[in-house]
């Protein structure tokens, strides 16, 4: 048996697995708020919580964006099981679609979700690996929208 859009499935099962691995690995290691410097002032390991989505935006809001990330990861298997896609779509949809389950995940069992790396010569708020491979998996969908070729619109008389 052949499994229809078998990328989809692998980058949606290694994306969460990653994820939840990881997050997994901070909560045992790490207390809540302790850091380790991997390169000092550059990039640390950094255990924090979000109520919030993606990079603390809409923080507090975990109820509604708890049903968000149910919502899209439906959406996105009805996609995979009904459509055909190639393979760029493929990729950024099972990306997306592991790092939505990662994160929904946590807002479900933990009520809010597992953050850890954290930037800090940019300034940038702590993420995960979900963010990420929600990230990768939106320009892998540029990619996409770009490697398409426009149709043809021409009127038969």
């Amino acid at each position: 048996m052949r499994v229809k859009n078998l990328l989809f499935w692998i980058a949606a099962f290694l994306a969460f697995s990653l994820d939840q691995l990881t997050k997994y690995w901070v909560m045992q290691t790490f207390s809540s708020g302790q850091t380790q410097a991997l390169l000092p002032g550059v990039f640390h390991l950094t255990y924090v919580t979000n109520t919030g989505a993606a990079f603390s935006l809409l923080t507090g809001k975990v109820e509604w964006l708890r049903w968000l990330s149910l919502g899209v990861s439906l959406a996105l298997i009805a996609l995979a099981w009904f459509a055909a896609l190639h393979f760029w779509d493929q990729l950024g949809y099972g990306l997306i679609l592991g790092g939505a389950i990662g994160n929904g995940i946590d807002r479900f069992v933990l009520g809010y979700v597992v953050d850890f790396l954290d930037f800090r010569l940019i300034n940038f708020p702590v993420f995960n690996l979900a963010d990420v491979f929600i990230n990768i998996g939106i320009i892998c969908l540029l990619i996409a929208t770009f490697l398409k070729t426009p149709t043809s619109h021409r009127r038969s008389r």
